[in-house]
Parts: structure tokens; sequence; C-alpha cells
């Protein structure tokens, strides 16, 4: 993901958060509606989320240092994390506490049609947020499908925002209908099961978010198709006899760690070592760009009798 694509999709989100919290705000006060005070809440969480995924970017670009001799890209995983909690928290269980008080004291919408004026606004500009959202995902997602980009990009920015949208354009959808239940029949209790509603499917959006960006943090690997050409730009080497083994890991969205041990003939000399080397790093980054942190220790790889490999290691030492 470009870092202008993402900015630009983020922006977008907050800006219209932050216009449709406002608004539900003064309706949900006006109208005593639980489902868009619930609505309004949600809008300013996902405003904070915004600007909490802008930080974690910025902090993610900053250079490595002693401390952090990798880098801070992992911030912009911890960022989405920290946004699938204010998701759970502010959102979800704020919803489901206004919705369970509203439901044990019932009272009907005033002025009905100032929420419902208010949500279709909101489903305007979150529809405009969504749009711009897959706008700048489509090149991204490819041929898979929707939900496996989500689970599977690496940079959580654009799946959070794409999450976030569908959930507020879901829950704006509900309190349409549990204001417009209320308002019709003068029954409180339509809009209470809507703030309900509203409240259970932020807690799952949110719960989601949390596997997902959990699983970045704690760290993962190559897909297995970079793991792919990863292995034929090392086997494509000519001194290449085997790869005895390999890792990756994510230190941030646009940069992943490749560690490997290779099998040279025992005959290589030190400078061939260094060649071989040079050229394998040169084809992985060629062929996976993201590949920008490469360790690779030379082995010796040696057949015993039986058949089972064993090997034979080269320690070079450093005169003081």
């Amino acid at each position: 993901m470009s870092a202008t694509g993402g900015s630009r999709a983020i922006l977008a989100a907050m800006g219209a958060n932050l216009g449709i919290a406002v608004t539900k705000f003064v309706a949900a006060f006006l109208s005593g509606s639980a489902s868009t005070l619930a609505e309004g809440v949600h809008s300013l969480a996902d405003t904070g989320n915004q600007i909490l995924l802008l930080i974690g970017r910025r902090r993610a670009a900053r250079s490595a240092d002693a401390e952090h001799p990798f880098g801070y890209g992992r911030a912009r995983f911890l960022a989405a994390f920290v946004v699938s909690i204010m998701l759970f928290t502010v959102g979800g269980v704020f919803s489901l506490f206004t919705g369970w008080e509203k439901l044990l004291d019932p009272r009907p919408v005033a002025n009905g049609w100032l929420p419902l004026v208010v949500l279709a606004l909101a489903i305007g500009l979150e529809s405009f947020s969504l749009r711009t959202a897959v706008h700048e995902s489509r090149p991204l997602k490819g041929a898979g499908s929707w939900i496996d980009f989500a689970r599977r990009a690496k940079a959580p920015e654009l799946p959070v925002v794409l999450l976030e949208d569908t959930a507020a354009l879901t829950g704006l959808g509900v309190a349409v209908l549990g204001v417009g239940l209320t308002v019709v029949t003068g029954n409180g209790v339509f809009d209470a099961i809507a703030t309900l509603l509203i409240g259970l499917l932020l807690v799952a959006v949110a719960l989601l978010l949390g596997i997902e960006t959990r699983s970045l943090l704690i760290g993962e690997g190559a897909s297995p198709g970079d793991v792919a050409r990863i292995r034929a730009a090392m086997n494509a080497h000519p001194a290449v006899e085997a790869i005895i083994h390999m890792k990756t890991l994510y230190l941030g969205p646009d940069e992943m760690l490749v560690a490997a041990k290779i099998a040279l003939p025992r005959a290589t000399r030190l400078p061939e070592i260094a060649a071989a080397i040079d050229r394998i790093e040169s084809d992985i980054r060629r062929d996976v760009p993201v590949a920008r942190v490469i360790y690779i220790e030379p082995d010796i790889y040696l057949r015993a009798a039986e058949g089972h490999p064993s090997t034979d290691s080269i320690v070079i030492k450093s005169s003081d």
C-alpha cells in the first residue's frame, strides 16, 4: 500500500466520521434516540481510530536506532490493535449499555424526522468513505476476495477502514430501522433493540480486528507465494546445493526479514561465498521487494551413507 493511498483513505474516513458524529449527537440530544446516540459514539470512536492509525504510520516511519535496530515498522500493527480495543470498549460496550438501559425504560422518540434525516446523511458520508477505501484497496486485493484481503493484508490501515465503514453502514441501516419503527409505533423498544444490535455488531468487528492484528503483532511470516519466490531465487544460483532452512518475519507492513542457511560446495573460497551471497540477496529483493533485511549463512551439505543430511558448519573467525 502506498503511503499516499493509505493516508487518503484514512483522512477521508476521519473527515466523514467527525462530521457524522457531531450531527448524530445533536440529533440524539433533540430526539432522545438511543440508537442515534450509539451511532454518534460509534462515529466518534472511529474518528479517534483514524487519528491512531495516522499516528502509527508516522511513528513507523522513524529510522532504526540502537534501541530498535530493526526499526519501528510494527508501530502500525500496534495502532491497529489499539483501534480494535477502542472499537470494542468505546463503541461496542457503550452501545450495549445504552441499549440495555433504554430497554428497561423505553420511551418514544421526539422529533422523529430529525434522527432519520441525520442517519440518511450519515449513510451518504459513510458510503463516500467506503468508496474511497475500496478504490485504494482494489489494486492490492488482486484476484482474491475482500475477506481474504482483510485477513491477509500486512498493511493494516485499509482493512481497518474497510471493516469500520462496512460496520458503520450496517449499523446505520439498523438504526434507521429501529428509529423508523419507533416513530411509526410509538414504542421505544425498537430503538433499544436497534441500539443493542449496533453494540453487538461493533463488538464482533472489534474482535475480528483484534484477532488479525494480534497475529501481526506476534509476528507473521511471508505468504506461500513469497516463500516460493525466495526459495526459487536462492536455488537459481549455480553455487547453491541446497537450502538447509529458511525463516521469514514481517518487521513492518513494508519490510520483511529473511534468514536462511544455504549449502555451498566445500571447495568454495571466501570471495566466491561473498559474491554468491550478494547475488542471491539482489535476486531475492528483485523478486520480493518487501524483503529488505536478509541474512544468509553459508554451510556445507554432506550426505551420510544412510542418506540423511548432516552439516559441517563453516566458522570464519576475525582476528583481534
